[in-house]
């Protein structure tokens, strides 16, 4: 997208200023991270759990390549055909050639973040060929041709009215109800119709196990087995760093993110996906599909800080912790991955060049890393992304992007102000002037007092006023 730092910014002011918006996220929010602590009451537990799973991860992530070839080699011998993809373009080609083939014309989707990071449903659409999203939050963002706002409740950003009125314009025959199982009712009611029809089923992978070549699933709905059992043809789509190396390392990573995710000590449906249809069996695919993406991911596991990114088992608390995802919502970074993640991961895919703002919308504040359930060191990576922008490098695409002459040259007179006592008073003195001086209507000031009182500076030093007060320096 371009010029997207720009349209960062203006989305974000757009969003402070909705207050349904602002209203939807906070009633969802609160209740998200009330039940998620519920889940982790035990301090010891939840600490010991986190370990678990970081050392899951960061096993995996040591030993990617190897695991990638074990996993193909198995889910070949178990008749699953593997596709790799460099490029989303050739992960779309690949779908699109697996559909042509079979004359499907219908696509049932499960919920899938690599497949929106995709833009499938698009792409097919173009091609003649129908996807429906399976999931209801997916399926209702959809209907209102958007884009998810949250990578597990795709449609937060909504609230019972505003659904209700979609479904009632979006939806033939639909009569306006506000009664949330009236409204699923009638959402499972047309998705039915697209299961029975379907030729072909796409979802997601939550974990690849390369030591059984087995795709795990967990879903709340039924969608998710209905889309991977109903149609006669399976594909699954997943990006590179999902594949873990032991079926024994898929419960401690499944409980981990349901509860973090969901608040559920486990999630309705666990899906273990390991052969197409056997004979003599009833239902069940009669192909299975799994497509590996990389799209700049192999660039992110190449340098050892930044490959830390890759550990992310996408649960979304990190998210419903930020205090500016939950201010300004998922569409407002107009990226597939919103949120802390998402400021580490996309800036690193689609590169600083465009996406360069989002490490910036950060307050540093730890939450996410507080929160996150694989230990991810997310400010730390979101503070190397902020060096990267501005320092040409190799590391990350477009790296050195964000640079400016103007911005160097501030922080040599910051630094040079700051290494003289003197130039110091001298300019503490000055800017407090001029700073109760200027008025609140100045650019630089109105985003502050818009929302609060100017202050008053007092143009002198902490050592000044503690030394009028008879503190010693330390």
């Amino acid at each position: 997208m371009a010029h997207a730092d720009i349209d960062f910014r203006k989305a974000s002011r757009a969003a402070l200023k909705d207050p349904q918006l602002r209203a939807n996220f906070r009633r969802a929010m609160d209740g998200l991270m009330s039940k998620r602590a519920a889940q982790f009451a035990d301090s010891a537990e939840w600490h010991g759990m986190r370990a678990l799973g970081a050392s899951v991860r960061l096993r995996a992530l040591s030993k990617l390549p190897e695991l990638l070839e074990k996993l193909e080699e198995n889910c070949t011998r178990n008749g699953i055909t593997v596709h790799w993809a460099s490029t989303t373009d050739e992960a779309n080609a690949i779908v699109l050639e697996i559909m042509l083939r079979v004359n499907a014309k219908l696509a049932v989707k499960g919920k899938s973040m690599v497949s929106e990071e995709m833009h499938l449903n698009a792409f097919l659409e173009k091609h003649g060929i129908e996807a429906i999203e399976a999931d209801l939050g997916e399926y209702i963002i959809q209907l209102d041709h958007e884009m998810p706002s949250h990578i597990i409740m795709p449609a937060i950003h909504k609230n019972t009215k505003q659904i209700a009125q979609l479904f009632r314009e979006k939806i033939k025959e639909a009569e306006y109800t506000e009664d949330v199982d009236q409204l699923t009712g009638l959402a499972r009611r047309v998705l039915r119709k697209k299961f029975m029809n379907a030729d072909v089923g796409i979802s997601g992978v939550n974990a690849a196990v390369a030591e059984t070549g087995t795709l795990c699933l967990v879903e709340n709905e039924g969608n998710g087995r209905m889309v991977t059992t109903v149609p006669p043809v399976h594909i699954a789509v997943m990006g590179l760093e999902k594949v873990v190396e032991k079926l024994e390392d898929v419960p401690p990573v499944l409980s981990l993110l349901t509860r973090s995710a969901t608040a559920q000590p486990i999630t309705t449906y666990v899906n273990m996906i390991t052969t197409p249809r056997k004979p003599g069996e009833k239902d069940g695919p009669r192909e299975i599909h799994l497509v590996i993406l990389d799209n700049g991911r192999s660039k992110i596991y190449a340098d050892e800080e930044l490959r830390h990114t890759l550990r992310c088992i996408r649960c979304g608390a990190c998210m419903n912790h930020c205090p500016v995802y939950t201010r300004v919502g998922g569409h407002a970074y107009q990226a597939t991955y919103p949120g802390p993640i998402g400021k580490i991961l996309i800036p690193q895919i689609e590169g600083l060049g465009t996406r360069g703002a989002m490490p910036h919308a950060c307050t540093m504040c730890n939450a996410c890393v507080e929160i996150c359930p694989v230990q991810i060191p997310i400010a730390g990576l979101m503070n190397r992304l902020r060096e990267e922008a501005v320092h040409a490098s190799p590391a990350v695409k477009d790296a050195g992007a964000q640079a400016s002459k103007a911005e160097a040259l501030v922080w040599k007179g910051w630094a040079a102000t700051f290494s003289s006592p003197t130039a110091y008073r001298m300019a503490t003195t000055v800017l407090s002037a001029v700073g109760n001086a200027a008025p609140a209507s100045l650019p630089l000031l109105k985003e502050w007092t818009s929302v609060r009182a100017k202050p008053r500076f007092a143009g002198r030093t902490l050592h000044d006023l503690a030394r009028d007060r008879g503190i010693p320096d330390v």
